[in-house]
């Protein structure tokens, strides 16, 4: 059977009634970032571009499309929070997508309670079951091919605590499906849920 492809330039438009570019790299973890302003306002918002990037130390980031408040406020005080977005949880994060003032707290916009942070100033959802306090390392903004700067930032920061529910432990393996963390899929609406039953096994060669 012959494969028809659809073939496009990105720099020319896609040709498609929607952009699959982030349909097709996908699902993607959610970036659920807690900060606080210079001022001490809470700040509380989902980035979909994100990911963690390294093991020892541990480094986290999160792209944001313009100089929003988490990027203004993490360029300011140096920390933030990262919080399991989990299916319990997906309307309340959804809610603090809300393009609100930076004087709004998004955790009481969303029916939220806090948590206190150990080692840095942000609070944690206090539902969420896995939280990162964060210490800021880099903002990067993001560039074309040509060196042409956009008005994306890529902040990275160094996870300096991590707290962890431990009905999410077995015999201290951590069980992903258990915490049913939520993903983001394309469109302008899709998500998915991480579930035991898409779960299987594959072990490196060597």
């Amino acid at each position: 059977m012959t494969t028809s492809w659809h073939f496009y330039e990105p720099a020319n438009g896609h040709g498609l009634p929607h952009d699959p570019l982030n349909a097709i790299v996908a699902p993607r973890p959610i970036g659920w970032i807690g900060s606080v302003s210079a001022d001490g306002v809470p700040n509380l918002a989902p980035y979909s571009f994100f990911n963690l990037f390294n093991y020892r130390p541990p480094l986290i980031g999160f792209s944001s499309m313009g100089w929003k408040d988490s990027v203004a406020n993490i360029d300011a005080t140096g920390e933030f929070v990262w919080n399991l977005a989990t299916r319990d949880l997906a309307d309340a994060m959804n809610a603090t997508s809300a393009g609100v003032g930076p004087e709004v707290d998004e955790h009481a916009l969303a029916g939220l309670e806090t948590a206190p942070s150990r080692l840095v100033a942000p609070p944690r959802v206090a539902a969420s079951p896995v939280a990162y306090e964060c210490k800021l390392t880099q903002i990067v903004r993001l560039q074309t091919k040509e060196g042409r700067e956009l008005d994306q930032y890529l902040v990275i920061g160094e996870a300096v605590g991590i707290h962890i529910d431990t009905a999410l432990l077995d015999d201290g393996i951590y069980q992903t499906a258990r915490a049913r963390p939520i993903m983001r899929g394309g469109g302008p609406a899709d998500y998915f849920e991480i579930t035991e039953a898409n779960r299987f096994a594959m072990r490196r060669p060597g």
